[in-house]
């Protein structure tokens, strides 16, 4: 891309800008543009709009340090629900459980491992050349193995291009994907497999959505929605006929004492299922249902089409252009079942199969409602794929919605690749970036070596060439270290510079050598742009239109502010010079200028409402997220709670304490003679307000009588009764041991039915580990 430097040079970025613009306009725009943009970034200023401005970017850094964390959090989730689910089957090895600890253990970062000053130096030197050339970081997600792919993404998407909502490296990340994108295109044979595989570039794209804009897109198009749908608890909308059947099988046989009516097999085919009148009947009704809840799904995701972030339309019109680049043949409907299977496969469908995972509800949804998901997903699946099919045959059932809704969605895909191109925006702000003196990434030190590891792991084919600046730095770097332990894997702010790029210390010094900028356009600009910092730095002096601006650069250099008096004085003169140039016309109350100041201030106005209104939104979306990593946390405590009585059985804990025993592996070991905990008692009422309760069958009136007494007669087992004030014996008591609980979990099956009341798994587990693995005799 133009203004990059190639590796082995460096190329200037307002050059290059200015040789694809011709004209004197259209240079002295360009000045113009960076002079605002250094206007509106002066973090000098203590006005209304640099509070907001400042107050944004703090949210900003919030969210994405905290997007980082649940990136980490949910990728240790999903490695120890694999490991759990096989620790509950008494399967896994003391290896492997050591390694469980490993990550669950709360550590505090401590002093310890740090690089020294000329390794940092270094560093800064490496990742500035990664986050401003992404073409290495492009190569280097082709190089790598599906297995090294997280790891790298956390650096790539949360740390290297950690700020979600700062526009330079928003458009660097996606410069990148492009490229990644490009090769994909150009290598790939088989049109209709682009993109569907799980690959690095299948991965880097959906971890791209889940990116704070991508989340609170899902969120204002999906909740009210799914919400909707899941409070219809017993709305069974199944269409399998087979498992119709087998529901029809199972009320007879509830209703009849285990009987089935005569000639009802209780197993039959597929096709018998499928033909069976009374499963035909079951079904009609359902689909039509179906049919409208789909299109009620489908109109607003299609009315969200402005909202919809862009970088995610920006990366489906890089879809819809490498497509017609690479395949000149292929139909418009085939480009729109590509960019439908990012859209929806990668990003819409997730989120609705499971919505508790990107905090769109509020719990697990039932049995019913998360079968309806399913199926609506499914639904829309089959909607963007192109030609349409169905993988199960019931699904053809449900083709009418795929027809009848084929030409909206094409137009919809293709509405979608509408949006502008960056490049002339992502070259200013790296020019600008040039002259900040703060440029820094928050990274851990496992994140430098590790990636200075994969790079140095492919060095020859990503930096071939003795005078590459990549290589430069990595030979000078040496080997990788080794990956530090979790104690000192402290994170760090690691500043950014280059050793080849020079730092812009003065943007009119650096315009002065443009050969096609003048330099009364520069003087033009600077002295705008040194009038609009007056006016935002001394209170009132706006009040009065039009602004006098000889009167404005007077009172500024009268001040007691050293600052404002150098730039009273400097505007003062260069006034003159313009007057002298013939370009401003001092008679006139140099009109010009003033129009000009008047028109950036408006501009500035402008500009702090949309920052207040991005403020507003962006507070609901650190809300968001925020939620979803204390979800996180909780399932990990679970965990916690799951791996200490395994710790126990195995005698790595002579404590007597736990919710849990689980022997794995060796010989069992007794454990000590555990002491009998509780009972600890809680209302119907405290259960209902934690949302612990799911579901009471207790009437309104009855409720403040009943409580529960939980007591755990031994590490692992538990014993729910339900009792009723006044009464001595308990009206209802359950046996519960703490791996059927986890192993609900893990299948999904988040309810547990006490004859009376309805608890909800998750929230059972967090009680019990929150009861009794915390109150240690």
């Amino acid at each position: 891309m133009a203004g990059y430097s190639n590796g082995n040079g460096v190329t200037s970025p307002i050059g290059s800008m200015s040789r694809r613009m011709t004209g004197k306009n259209a240079n002295r725009y360009s000045v113009s543009a960076m002079y605002s943009m250094a206007a509106e970034q002066d973090t000098e200023l203590e006005d209304d709009l640099s509070r907001a401005q400042k107050r944004l970017r703090e949210l900003k850094s919030r969210i994405s340090a905290v997007s980082k964390k649940n990136f980490v959090l949910e990728r240790d989730v999903r490695y120890l629900d694999q490991r759990i689910s096989l620790l509950i089957q008494n399967k896994m090895a003391l290896e492997e459980r050591r390694d469980i600890e490993t990550r669950l253990d709360d550590v505090e970062e401590e002093e310890g491992h740090y690089p020294d000053e000329r390794k940092l130096t270094l560093y800064s030197n490496l990742f500035f050349l990664l986050q401003h050339e992404p073409r290495h970081i492009a190569l280097l997600c082709r190089l790598i193995s599906l297995s090294q792919v997280d790891s790298l993404l956390q650096t790539v998407m949360f740390t290297l291009y950690g700020n979600q909502y700062e526009s330079r490296e928003e458009h660097l990340l996606l410069t990148m994907f492009q490229i990644v994108l490009s090769h994909q295109f150009d290598t790939s044979t088989d049109f209709g497999n682009l993109l569907r595989a799980n690959t690095p570039v299948s991965r880097m794209m959906t971890t791209y959505t889940r990116r704070g804009p991508g989340q609170s897109y899902l969120k204002s198009v999906l909740a009210e929605r799914i919400n909707s749908l899941i409070e219809h608890r017993e709305l069974n909308l199944e269409i399998n006929p087979v498992k119709v059947y087998e529901q029809m099988v199972s009320q007879f046989e509830d209703e009849n004492n285990g009987e089935l009516p005569e000639g009802m097999a209780k197993v039959v085919t597929p096709e018998e299922a499928a033909e069976n009148p009374d499963v035909q009947a079951i079904i009609a009704p359902r689909l039509t249902m179906l049919m409208e809840i789909a299109n009620s799904f489908l109109h607003t995701i299609i009315d969200s089409l402005e909202t919809v972030p862009y970088g995610i339309r920006w990366i489906c019109k890089q879809i819809k252009s490498l497509s017609k680049r690479r395949f000149p043949d292929a139909s418009d409907t085939a480009i729109c079942s590509l960019i439908g299977g990012f859209f929806f496969l990668r990003f819409i469908n997730p989120a609705v199969v499971t919505p508790q995972s990107y905090m769109l509800v509020d719990a697990t949804p039932a049995k019913h409602p998360r079968r309806t998901l399913t199926l609506i997903a499914k639904m829309l699946q089959n909607l963007a794929n192109k030609p349409s099919y169905a993988k199960e045959q019931y699904m053809i059932t449900l083709n009418p919605f795929v027809e009848n809704n084929k030409t909206r969605i094409n137009q919809f895909l293709n509405n979608l690749c509408e949006v502008s191109d960056f490049y002339d925006t992502l070259e200013m702000d790296q020019y600008m970036a040039l002259s900040k003196k703060d440029l820094q990434i928050n990274i851990t030190i496992n994140e430098m070596y590790n990636t200075h590891a994969l790079l140095g792991q492919h060095l020859d084919q990503m930096a071939p060439s003795e005078k590459a600046h990549l290589r430069i730095l990595l030979e000078d770097l040496g080997q990788a270290p080794d990956q530090v332990s979790r104690k000192e894997n402290r994170t760090m702010e690691l500043p950014l510079f280059s050793r080849w790029e020079v730092p812009i210390q003065d943007l009119t010094t650096a315009f002065a050598g443009e050969g096609n900028v003048t330099h009364s356009d520069i003087l033009y600009m600077e002295a705008k742009s040194i009038f609009v910092n007056l006016i935002r730095s001394i209170p009132g002096s706006n009040d009065k239109l039009p602004i006098d601006l000889e009167a404005l650069a007077e009172r500024a250099a009268t001040t007691k502010d050293a600052a404002l008096v150098r730039k009273g004085i400097k505007v003062k003169e260069m006034l003159r010079e313009l007057v002298e140039a013939n370009i401003l016309d001092r008679a006139d109350g140099y009109r010009l200028m003033q129009e000009e100041v008047a028109a950036e201030l408006v501009h500035l106005g402008n500009l702090r409402d949309k920052v207040l209104l991005e403020t507003r939104s962006l507070d609901a979306v650190y809300r968001n997220i925020s939620d979803h990593n204390d979800y996180l946390k909780q399932q990990l405590e679970q965990y916690k709670a799951y791996l200490q009585n395994v710790r126990k059985s195995s005698g790595n804990d002579k404590s007597s304490t736990g919710v849990g025993v689980i022997t794995v592996g060796g010989k069992e070991k007794k454990p000590a003679k555990a002491t009998v905990q509780g009972p600890y008692r809680f209302t119907h009422a405290q259960l209902e307000k934690e949302g612990i309760i799911v579901e009471s069958n207790v009437p309104e009136a009855r409720r403040p009588n009943i409580y529960f007494n939980i007591t755990s007669p031994s590490p692992g087992a538990f014993i729910i009764a339900l009792h009723y004030k006044g009464r001595e014996k308990a009206i209802l008591e359950m046996d519960l041991k703490i791996d059927d609980l986890l192993e609900k979990h893990k299948d999904n099956k988040n309810l547990l039915d006490l004859e009376y009341v309805q608890l909800n798994v998750p929230k059972v587990l967090a009680l019990l580990n929150k009861v009794f693995t915390r109150r240690k005799n």
